[in-house]
């Protein structure tokens, strides 16, 4: 089994700098991030965590080497700074998309030629993307496509969806795509099936909660000499992450309306380390055409 983590050279530099304390791999997967960091990282630990027990036992497996260094928990990654001693958090890690072996696994039903309709990070969870399509109300369907696919057209796709149910329950992403079309946004752009499976997706596993509470969570955690490293693949994710550092780096935290400042300043969690996001290299993206939408942006916590 063979995983290329996106942007690893990118991230490696992030925290090559950490010589003590802890990492944290928010989105453990199958071990890829955080197998390098520590290889390159040889004096700190790492926790990892993950919602796919698929994944889990895998990179469980997978870093039994760094047996002693490293401790892994089943987990959302909304999650991740709960119940821990966050004093020692020296570096930050969330990959917030869909790796490689997830897209390749059939039954997982997220790939565009998949058989199966799931799309669930953690397959103990009720609700999939066959429950989405098949009960969700075309007003409902529109609403996720419109917001989470950012698509012009979600109502016709939408409604093109529910009248097709009427006769037959949809059963696979196949049968989906078949439906929709391949058709591209624009000349040259992504195709529409792709955005409308992101959509489903962001709405099955509930991503931009989960991302938004991780970044709270960063936030509350009372962190000192932190570097946060954020990958994103969609531009909602992306655009989430980029206005809550810029918050993080704002030292008056005055509502706007107020003339001069009455909070005494000071309260700057940091400093962004990525005025632009860091994206994938022509050669990375030769080698790994799913990692062309990839951008990180970095944070460091002072």
């Amino acid at each position: 089994m063979i995983h290329t983590p996106v942007l690893l050279n990118e991230v490696l530099k992030a925290f090559n700098d950490i010589k003590n304390g802890t990492i944290i791999d928010c989105t453990l997967g199958y071990g890829g991030h955080s197998s390098a960091i520590l290889k390159q990282n040889q004096s700190v630990k790492l926790m990892g965590f993950d919602r796919d027990l698929e994944a889990i036992n895998y990179s469980k497996e997978y870093l039994k080497k760094f047996k002693d260094r490293i401790l892994i928990k089943h987990s959302n990654f909304s999650n991740s700074l709960n119940d821990i001693d966050t004093s020692k958090v020296r570096g930050i890690l969330a990959d917030i998309g869909v790796s490689s072996l997830q897209l390749d696994k059939n039954n997982r039903g997220f790939s565009l030629n998949s058989d199966s309709l799931d799309m669930r990070m953690n397959q103990n969870d009720e609700k999939d993307a066959k429950f989405v399509i098949n009960s969700y109300s075309a007003n409902e369907l529109e609403r996720i496509f419109k917001d989470y696919g950012e698509l012009k057209n979600a109502k016709f796709i939408a409604q093109k969806i529910a009248k097709f149910r009427e006769k037959k329950e949809l059963t696979s992403v196949k049968e989906l795509a078949n439906l929709v079309g391949l058709k591209p946004v624009r000349k040259g752009g992504v195709l529409e099936i792709i955005l409308v499976l992101q959509a489903l997706r962001i709405e099955v596993n509930n991503e931009l909660f989960e991302l938004k509470n991780l970044l709270k969570s960063i936030e509350n955690a009372n962190l000192k000499d932190t570097v946060v490293a954020i990958i994103t693949f969609h531009s909602l994710e992306d655009r989430i992450v980029k206005n809550r550092f810029k918050k993080w780096e704002k030292e008056c935290i005055c509502p706007d309306f107020f003339i001069k400042c009455e909070c005494g300043g000071n309260h700057a969690l940091g400093k962004i380390a990525t005025k632009k996001p860091i994206t994938p290299s022509k050669d990375e993206i030769l080698n790994n055409s799913r990692s062309k939408c990839a951008k990180l942006r970095i944070f460091k916590i002072k």
